[in-house]
């Protein structure tokens, strides 16, 4: 176990990647296979894998096979390597999620949105204090969708809850973005969480957003790492370039179909011979045309 402040810079410090979850054909965890998967991308300069993310299907696993994810990315990771785990749903809900996270030897957790039910800022903020109350865990918001938290919450959750260490912004909204950045300053560490991060990487570093999770790493890691330094760097003709000839195509094929932000994630996978098996409902996997133009466009980056 880490202490969450440490955990905060650990991750602020480098590229961040959400590995997808791996299952048979009949949908069922595949755990042997994502053990290796873990293992394989832990032994690259990673600064945090976010274990049962967004990209990780949370959202379509039972708390128990959360659980069982969250067990085998501690186990696989080297002691370097923090495991942020992930909570949500509703309140009682992540609440327990947080404290078998923390019993399952995580690092810290991810605080996804409340499940469906749409709430004023008083009410995320009494979810988020109950959160971190309930673990010793640092804790991160993920602020999308109807979980949207406004810079003087944050600020007032950020005074009242010492082990919230990180705002993870899933909307794209700058001038948000910007407000919650001025006002807490270093206080948080501060995360690209936007489907493909990529896109929005090099203006979110010049308002201090040090870094993203990128989607991209799972099935290309070395790509990933390149464009992260390129992003650092601040090499916009770089940027810029890999932009038109790979991640805009590919956020192309992201859009046809909702959904497919996770999907080619691991289409990719299959794509580069690593396969993952498939989606689980009510996602769907793209169609093999969409998979033969993924093949392509990986093949342009890798060539």
């Amino acid at each position: 176990m880490h202490a969450p402040e440490s955990v905060a810079r650990k991750l602020g410090s480098g590229l961040l990647s959400f590995p997808v979850t791996h299952f048979r054909d009949d949908l069922s965890f595949d755990e042997p296979a994502y053990r290796e998967n873990l293992a394989r991308l832990a032994r690259h300069r990673v600064a945090g894998l976010f274990a049962a993310g967004g990209t990780g299907e949370f959202f379509s696993l039972t708390a128990d096979e959360v659980d069982t994810v969250v067990r085998a990315a501690v186990a696989e990771a080297p002691d370097d390597t923090p495991i942020i785990a992930p909570a949500g749903y509703g309140t009682a809900t992540a609440v327990e999620m947080a404290r078998r996270a923390e019993r399952a030897g995580a690092d810290g957790l991810l605080l996804f949105p409340p499940y469906l039910t749409e709430a004023g800022q008083e009410g995320l903020a009494a979810h988020v204090r109950a959160v971190c109350a309930a673990t010793g865990l640092g804790v991160i918001l993920y602020s999308r969708a109807n979980a949207v938290y406004q810079p003087g919450t944050v600020a007032a959750l950020a005074e009242s809850c010492p082990n919230l260490v990180g705002y993870k912004d899933g909307v794209g909204d700058l001038e948000l973005m910007t407000q919650v950045r001025t006002l807490l300053g270093d206080r948080l560490t501060y995360i690209g969480g936007l489907p493909t991060a990529e896109t929005f990487a090099l203006p979110y570093l010049e308002m201090g957003v040090t870094t993203y999770s990128s989607a991209l790493f799972n099935f290309l890691p070395e790509y990933a790492l390149d464009f992260y330094d390129a992003v650092r760097a601040r090499d916009r003709e770089g940027v810029a370039r890999r932009l038109a000839d790979f991640v805009l195509p590919y956020c192309a094929i992201r859009r046809r179909s909702a959904g497919y932000a996770v999907s080619i994630v691991k289409a990719g996978m299959r794509v580069v011979g690593r396969p993952a098996g498939p989606v689980r409902p009510p996602l769907t996997d793209l169609t093999e045309a969409e998979l033969a133009e993924l093949g392509a466009l990986v093949d342009k980056a890798t060539s």
